[in-house]
């Protein structure tokens, strides 16, 4: 099945993430680790913007809900952010995939209000871009395996695909509006 246009800008509102061949510049860093710190409160802005009905319905058909996208950048930033921590203390681990699709389908995430993830992601922001704002440029170039993907990520490549991760998940709340 070809996918059309509007399906491929309904599924990556900002376009599919790029990310660098090489080490970042230190002014490319704190552009992304910026974003990172100010994901939280965009994220609460644009929920309350969508409003609470709105998050109960998918951006797209077969797309997940406000709600999930939600509950999924904070279960998908933790993930980050502990994989962050085993590339810093171990040699190149080979990091736990898990099943977005089935974690956005759990109990909690129909029973949870969005305010207990919105505050999970703004207090485990802070830790990580605390983190991010003292490694050396060695440390950028530590590495992490991810199995699902068959690849090795090195630090730098992670926070250019986690500063798309927020952009993208904010373009899909974003949706939700029109």
């Amino acid at each position: 099945m070809t996918t059309s246009v509007s399906d491929e800008l309904l599924r990556y509102p900002v376009g599919q993430a790029q990310l660098p061949e090489g080490p970042l510049s230190a002014a490319g860093r704190t552009a992304l680790i910026q974003e990172l710190a100010e994901l939280p409160a965009q994220l609460t802005a644009m929920a309350r913007a969508v409003g609470g009905e709105r998050l109960q319905f998918p951006y797209r058909p077969g797309g997940w809900t406000g709600r999930q996208v939600i509950h999924h950048v904070a279960d998908s930033h933790l993930n980050s952010y502990v994989r962050y921590r085993l590339a810093l203390t171990e040699d190149n681990p080979t990091i736990k995939p898990y099943d977005e699709q089935g974690w956005a389908e759990l109990p909690d995430v129909a029973a949870t209000p969005i305010t207990v993830s919105l505050s999970m992601i703004e207090a485990m922001h802070s830790r990580w871009v605390t983190l991010l704002h003292h490694l050396t440029d060695e440390q950028w170039q530590r590495t992490f395996y991810h199995p699902g993907y068959d690849r090795t990520y090195t630090l730098d490549q992670a926070l250019a695909l986690y500063a798309w991760h927020g952009r993208h998940h904010l373009g899909h709340l974003k949706l939700l509006m029109a």
